[in-house]
């Protein structure tokens, strides 16, 4: 008997890529139990897949830093309860001090849906009842014929995981110029924030205010306190983008939304901006 569940959950991560630097991503997951039924004459009730089985993905991938352990590319240590990482990528050197709950690492020489299902199978399984024999995970990016882009941040401010200071989303956008949707707006700001780091221009520091890494020349810096620990991240400035506000999805649409503004004050333009997979934001002027 084969027991389904579409859509259980999203996953929102970043993730470290020998290529493309690091990069933010949305997977959907739909998920399959085989298994005989139990004495409820359930595989397993619905209610316990998605507790037991989304409260496992969102303890070990949701919201950290995928790295691929078995890649030479990276470097990694642990110091106390921090993680320290170096990984060189084509884009550069990309540095991190954070909290161990902020980071996963996949036994994997690259990312993908593939490797993390793999791995979030082998973790899952123990948890399941023995009647449940095999377990099949789907992760799928959202379909669509539009505009998106990958992004990766941290929001120090949040009392939940989001603080952690890499972490993302594969995003689509809408941008209207005065009711009508504007293509070339789109692909400008999907290509312009494609595999991008958006980093707050309050959280960054000069090379001397770090206290964990060492900066490589010209980097960008960033630091912050949060309620999970301490966060340092150093990347190659043409890797990110410094903004004067929150990454939040709503501060990312108004932000859009006003340098359009700026740029042509005779249109009206509004912003639909989306942070993952059906949620976001709005914003219009």
């Amino acid at each position: 008997m084969i027991l389904f569940v579409r859509d259980l959950t999203v996953i929102d991560f970043s993730y470290l890529c020998p290529k493309r630097g690091m990069l933010g991503e949305s997977y959907i997951v739909d998920v399959e139990l085989h298994g005989g039924l139990d004495q409820t004459s359930m595989v397993l009730d619905f209610s316990k897949v998605k507790k037991v089985i989304k409260q496992a993905i969102d303890n070990l991938v949701d919201h950290k830093l995928a790295l691929p352990a078995a890649n030479p590319a990276l470097q990694l240590s642990q110091t106390g309860d921090s993680s320290v990482l170096r990984f060189d990528s084509l884009r550069g050197v990309i540095k991190m001090a954070a909290p161990q709950q902020a980071v996963v690492a996949i036994p994997t020489e690259q990312i993908n849906e593939h490797s993390v299902s793999a791995f979030l199978i082998e973790q899952i399984m123990p948890l399941l009842p023995a009647n449940v024999k095999q377990l099949n995970l789907t992760l799928r990016p959202e379909a669509t014929t539009g505009f998106y882009y990958h992004y990766s941040h941290g929001l120090k401010k949040h009392d939940g995981n989001c603080q952690r200071i890499a972490h993302g989303h594969r995003s689509t956008i809408q941008i209207y110029t005065d009711g009508m949707l504007a293509p070339r707006l789109n692909k400008y700001w999907c290509e312009r924030w494609q595999d991008i780091y958006l980093g707050t221009a309050e959280d960054q520091v000069a090379p001397t205010e770090l206290k964990v890494l060492m900066a490589e020349a010209g980097d960008y810096c960033f630091a912050y306190q949060a309620a999970q620990g301490w966060f340092e991240l150093t990347m190659p400035p043409t890797h990110c983008e410094i903004v004067p506000c929150d990454t939040t999805v709503e501060c990312l649409a108004e932000f859009i939304a006003m340098s359009l503004k700026q740029q042509d004050a005779s249109k009206n333009y509004k912003v639909v901006a989306y942070e993952g997979v059906g949620k976001g934001a709005i914003a219009a002027c």
